[in-house]
């Protein structure tokens, strides 16, 4: 016989009470009750025995899985981190429990009804002889009615309940499932709600929002809403306030999501405390990124740097570690090479990133031996840097007619490449490509990335591409400006290019290109190249004859 478990205020009770809730906790009923008749009665004289809340919750089968005892106001909802469930569905449980005094249905029944998507709470108001009086029951709906989120249903005597549990569930089940984009839910692939909790403009806080739908397009995850709530000050233990975490589970419930993904970086213990609100699986912007890179690492170095970023971001949270983070394993934010050590010790970890660490000193000095014997050639080196998508790659595949990767997404190409390129006049020059750069950069991704950064230290000359067509490429050029200074490369002779201008009016092309000094291009039309080939070309002989005459001086 499967038993139900007996958890909250049991101190104090006699031992005939508690073997009383232990029969309850074995007890059956018809699933198209939402109690039984005999089973409220039971509540009602055990609570009036005890002075005490009780309630029930039972599973669709009607099976009692938990027998519940709170105090003379409430009752305690268990973690119910056990019980199966899905993300996008009601819990599959309903809660019945009694109110001593007659009250009516709570607040905090309300938000436990929400949070924890039960199929209903229903509360068995007592009268003063200790009878039920009628059952009180509430459900959520999947579009609000007059202003809530939630119906009452008409008060039933439980000796005369007149609609099927069941079929009621059914429909309502049915009635979310309407309201779910069907297009949306796509097998195998990650189903997210986007968060944004910002303390800037609505103008910031929108255009940080867009690149994180970007960012999850690019990691391949289907966006079914994004929400931002602007605050002054924010919480530092959920990080959004308990209203917004509200909408966040009805929007989950109609759209069938199963993850949750914020636009700010979050610690341990707000993970931790939505995963308990939201039972979704919550990952911030930080660890999208680190997935993203996962996913497009191809080179053994790539990979071991991904590795590298992965542990050190999952390291102090390893110190909480609990069901809340073990979901992030084993799929998106877990993925890649590092997913394996997420669950070992900090020892352990600390010992494979002091592995990694030398690895990636081999890797570093590899790629110096390589640098020297291009120094002997005596070849300048052009360097493309720039934001994500901005063209990079394109440009050097049109460039030097090769086949790197290039697409329409953030951070399409990872792994360093270099070509040889020959400007007219038989000037020829080693062009590389490098990872791109995003506003918010994890700190940690951009030290494990120093050793494919180090390629920027032998430039000649950097030539920063610029996607023109974008709204906020003003945004872009500081971030990259302001990333070039951290890795003290703001030194360098920099040529500005402004790429995808056959997407943009030709007088606003001409404005910035005299506001930045710049040069125009269409990075997949080589014949818009002779501005850039010519100035490329000059920078690059300028600055290798103030190099030779240095070196001969």
């Amino acid at each position: 016989m499967t038993i139900g478990k007996v958890t909250g205020n049991t101190s104090g009770l006699k031992t005939a009470q508690l073997k009383w809730l232990e029969r309850i906790a074995r007890r059956r009923i018809s699933p198209d009750d939402i109690i039984s008749p005999e089973l409220a009665r039971e509540l009602c004289d055990l609570s009036l025995e005890t002075g005490r809340q009780l309630g029930v919750l039972i599973a669709r089968s009607g099976q009692v899985e938990f027998v519940i005892v709170g105090d003379h106001h409430s009752i305690f909802i268990p973690a119910l981190s056990q019980v199966r469930s899905s993300g996008g569905r009601l819990k599959g449980l309903r809660c019945v429990h009694t109110h001593l005094r007659g009250e009516d249905i709570t607040e905090d029944d309300l938000m436990d009804l929400l949070f924890l998507r039960f199929d209903l709470m229903t509360v068995i108001k007592m009268q003063k002889d200790g009878l039920p009086e009628r059952l009180y029951s509430v459900h959520l709906v999947p579009q609000p009615v007059n202003g809530e989120n939630w119906l009452f249903l008409p008060p039933e005597l439980p000796t005369r309940q007149s609609h099927p549990f069941l079929e009621m569930i059914s429909a309502l089940e049915d009635e979310f499932a309407r309201f779910r984009p069907a297009r949306e839910v796509d097998q195998g692939r990650d189903r997210a709600i986007l968060m944004s909790v910002s303390t800037s403009s609505k103008v910031r806080a929108q255009e940080s929002m867009d690149e994180l739908k970007e960012l999850a397009r690019s990691d391949d995850v289907v966006v079914l809403d994004t929400m931002i709530q602007r605050r002054d000050k924010i919480n530092p233990k959920l990080i959004l306030g308990k209203g917004k975490l509200g909408e966040i589970m009805l929007a989950a419930l109609k759209l069938n999501a199963n993850l949750l993904i914020f636009d700010q970086e979050l610690n341990p213990s707000q993970i931790r405390s939505i995963t308990d609100h939201t039972e979704l699986r919550v990952i911030d912007r930080t660890q999208l990124i680190l997935d993203i890179f996962a996913r497009r690492a191809l080179s053994r170095e790539g990979k071991l740097q991904i590795e590298m970023a992965q542990l050190k971001y999952m390291l102090p949270r390893l110190t909480t570690r609990d069901d809340a983070l073990s979901r992030l394993t084993g799929g998106i934010g877990g993925r890649g090479p590092g997913e394996t050590r997420l669950e070992i010790d900090r020892r352990r970890i600390n010992d494979r990133i002091s592995k990694l660490a030398q690895k990636l000193k081999e890797v570093s000095r590899e790629r110096g031996h390589r640098r020297t014997r291009r120094r002997k050639k005596e070849l300048p080196v052009l360097s493309l840097v720039g934001y994500t998508n901005a063209g990079k790659s394109t440009l050097l595949n049109t460039l030097t007619n090769s086949a790197i990767i290039a697409e329409d997404k953030l951070f399409a190409t990872l792994d360093p490449t270099s070509r040889r390129l020959r400007f007219p006049e038989d000037v020829e020059v080693i062009i590389t490509d490098t990872v791109g750069f995003i506003r918010n950069l994890p700190a940690e991704l951009l030290k494990a990335f120093s050793a494919t950064l180090e390629e920027l230290d032998e430039a000649d000359v950097l030539v920063h591409v610029i996607d023109i067509s974008n709204p906020n490429f003003a945004d872009h050029i500081k971030v990259v400006e302001e990333v070039l200074r951290e890795l003290e490369l703001n030194t360098l002779p920099c040529l500005k290019v402004f790429n995808k201008i056959d997407l943009v009016d030709d007088n606003f092309v001409e404005e910035q290109l005299r506001h930045y000094d710049a040069v125009p291009l269409c990075a997949n039309d080589s014949s818009t190249f002779g501005p850039f080939l010519d100035k490329a070309r000059s920078m690059v002989l300028k600055k290798w004859q103030a190099a030779r005459e240095l070196n001969q001086g």
